[in-house]
């Protein structure tokens, strides 16, 4: 991310900051702040007015800019103006769902998200943190069998004299715990994406760090460690039928998060997404396939949603000039691949939810001659 020169920073500026408890406890400022604008500022910002909500955007005007000479010392003291609604740059929100997301996040809560695939979890997690200058941690929890692997990989090797030696290497989850012990200034966000492709009696080890114990067993010290307060937690599921090699989630793991629902983008903000990422494309042919999309997803005779990746790689196809030239021509057969390639059987099996698809895919088409 880019970071703001000093020089570019003038008192009286109006810039937006969010702000959390200054961990200085001999500081004159209840608040301190790392970013403006979304940057990395060159200096800690700092404010003492207690409309300030941490964790929640405000916009802030520069009142002084101390030792602006010296890179290793000084401080932005700013003084509020107003709060801003929660909001991610380059993402969609449902206006009640960022409400919810901006409580949880002031609350310090667990996040749970919960939504079909491609609706954008992982998106949403990483703009968060983001947006509010946190450190963005990602873990792979389809990759745990064992409770260990949480915080530590065990790799085996083969010692001088021949004999196997046991190695353990650290994941990024338990670098950023310790990090965070480190460094009370900053604030992390361990997102936790597809928590339940890991069992069951895997995820029972992180229940005593996502409950009031803020605690979690170190494999390597064979101790247990402190998570600090300025580590959050926000998971991602797929729940349903449709989803293979997942596990439940029992009441006491569910009873850990606060569980926010998610889905699908409006069609429009979807059309809109895709047309920034392919400029080439018109907005007809956006337009078309995303209506077609949202009829796969509301068919309820089809179980399984389709994700923004697919109608994202119905436009990788598009654009490329092996079809560009004619794109509303070659458009079904490409959803033959892109939409229903991602359900089971073959599109010219009506026995199938491919099939189905392909009878959705072609009554629209119709519709639209």
């Amino acid at each position: 991310m880019e970071k703001w020169n000093i020089d570019d920073l003038s008192v009286g500026m109006l810039v937006e900051a969010t702000f959390w408890a200054n961990p200085v406890q001999t500081s004159d400022f209840r608040f301190r702040a790392t970013h403006l604008d979304g940057r990395r500022a060159p200096k800690v910002v700092l404010c003492d007015d207690m409309r300030i909500v941490p964790g929640t955007p405000c916009r802030v005007r520069i009142k002084a800019i101390k030792k602006p000479a010296r890179e290793d010392r000084g401080s932005i003291e700013v003084e509020f103006d107003r709060l801003m609604e929660f909001r991610l740059d380059g993402v969609y929100l449902d206006p009640v769902v960022s409400k919810k997301l901006q409580v949880l996040l002031e609350s310090g809560l667990n996040i749970l998200l919960d939504g079909p695939q491609g609706c954008g979890k992982t998106v949403t997690a990483r703009s968060i943190a983001q947006t509010l200058g946190m450190e963005f941690v990602f873990f792979n929890c389809g990759a745990v069998i064992d409770a260990s692997d949480f915080l530590a990989t065990i790799q085996v090797r083969a010692s001088e004299s021949g004999s196997p030696v046991t190695d353990f290497t650290k994941t990024e989850v338990l670098e950023a715990l310790e990090d965070a012990l480190e460094s009370p200034e900053k604030r992390y966000l361990i997102f936790l994406d597809e928590l339940n492709r890991c069992p069951e009696s895997a995820r029972n080890a992180l229940m005593p760090a996502l409950d009031s114990s803020r605690r979690l067993f170190h494999p390597i010290e064979n101790r247990f460690i402190r998570i600090g307060d300025n580590v959050q937690f926000v998971a991602a599921v797929n729940r349903g039928g449709e989803f293979s090699a997942t596990f439940g989630i029992d009441a006491a793991q569910l009873d850990r998060f606060a569980p926010v629902q998610m889905d699908y983008l409006p069609a429009d903000e979807e059309v809109k997404l895709l047309k920034s990422r392919h400029p080439e494309l018109s907005e007809a042919i956006l337009k078309r396939i995303v209506s077609l999309a949202a009829k796969v997803r509301q068919a309820a005779e089809i179980s399984g949603g389709l994700s923004v990746r697919a109608t994202d790689e119905v436009c990788v196809y598009l654009k490329h000039p092996l079809f560009a030239e004619q794109p509303h021509k070659d458009l079904p057969e490409i959803l033959k691949s892109s939409f229903c390639g991602r359900f089971a059987g073959r599109w010219d099996d009506v026995t199938t939810d491919a099939g189905a698809v392909w009878a959705l895919i072609q009554r629209g088409a119709t519709k639209e001659a």
